[in-house]
């Protein structure tokens, strides 16, 4: 028989850890790595949920101190508590122009912070990998990402309830109106384009873009027979487009080419906005190849930030 004991009672105890991230971005940093600017400070941020707990991020881009000069030192600090210590663990990592995560490190254990109290990283990039990658620093701008990790149950207070996370109603408008547009759902008019069919709506399509409004509202063939056709208009450009109108998100425009056909589109159905998105990706991934091709495509639409 074994030796163990039948459990004759049971208990659960729950260690609450709040997460929360936050994005800083320092514009023309290049500037400020000469030794005009010993530090550089965030905006003050908090938790969601909770102005309870306050902290900011400092940045030293020659280094914290004279054996640290060729590194840029990260620090994140606690600016504001009503009781310490504020028990955490953080991470930072950079942002690149691909939207990728690079130079992740992390506190390896969960640590006490003080208020004021300053920790971070001494030696977190070298400065001249900093400043010959510009891929880390597309546009001149360093973009610094935190993750903090606040470990106990800081946020309750006696009698009083805390107001629980709510998703951002706007992620769930976009991903509703995509999944009408995925699954054709409701719809009432078609596109043709190239030969494919696409079901749509007239309502999101004419409060998207000024000329397919044109077409529904007037007497023109479009209202009439509740059918678009369009021809010189690949596929995978249209629906980039269309899941712009849907959901005002463009995933595919990393790519040059891709960019560079829906800017033409946009600017062919009045959609300013998805522009601006266009332009954008083509800033970020300029090359020697594609420069002169760039430049002849931002004249003709009047583009003038990707111009210069």
């Amino acid at each position: 028989m074994s030796g163990d004991m039948e459990a004759t009672g049971w208990g659960y105890t729950h260690i609450s850890v709040h997460n929360f991230c936050h994005k800083w971005t320092i514009s023309n940093f290049s500037f400020c790595m000469d030794g005009i600017r010993e530090k550089i400070t965030s905006p003050n941020f908090s938790l969601e949920v909770s102005d309870k707990v306050e902290w900011c991020l400092r940045v030293h881009p020659n280094g914290i101190d004279e054996e640290r000069k060729d590194y840029l030192s990260v620090y994140l600090r606690l600016l504001h508590c009503q009781k310490s210590p504020v028990w955490t663990k953080y991470e930072f990592w950079i942002t690149t122009s691909q939207g990728e995560n690079y130079q992740r490190m992390k506190s390896t254990n969960v640590l006490s912070f003080q208020k004021n109290q300053y920790r971070g990283f001494k030696k977190f990039i070298l400065r001249d990998f900093l400043l010959s990658n510009p891929w880390l620093l597309p546009e001149d701008q360093l973009t610094l990402c935190s993750k903090v990790s606040i470990v106990g149950a800081f946020f309750n207070t006696p009698g009083q309830n805390i107001t629980p996370v709510i998703t951002d109603p706007r992620h769930v408008l976009a991903d509703d109106l995509g999944e009408l547009w995925e699954n054709s759902l409701f719809t009432d008019c078609c596109l043709f384009v190239a030969g494919q069919k696409f079901r749509a709506h007239k309502a999101i399509l004419a409060a998207r873009s000024p000329v397919f409004r044109a077409m529904l509202e007037h007497e023109m063939k479009e209202r009439l027979t509740n059918r678009v056709d369009i021809e010189d208009l690949d596929p995978k450009v249209f629906k980039e487009m269309m899941a712009f109108i849907y959901t005002g998100k463009a995933p595919n425009l990393q790519s040059h080419s891709m960019a560079c056909d829906v800017l033409a589109a946009a600017d062919r159905y009045g959609m300013e906005a998805l522009m601006v998105m266009c332009e954008d990706a083509l800033s970020r991934n300029l090359s020697v190849e594609n420069a002169a091709h760039t430049l002849i495509l931002a004249d003709f639409h009047c583009r003038k930030h990707l111009k210069t």
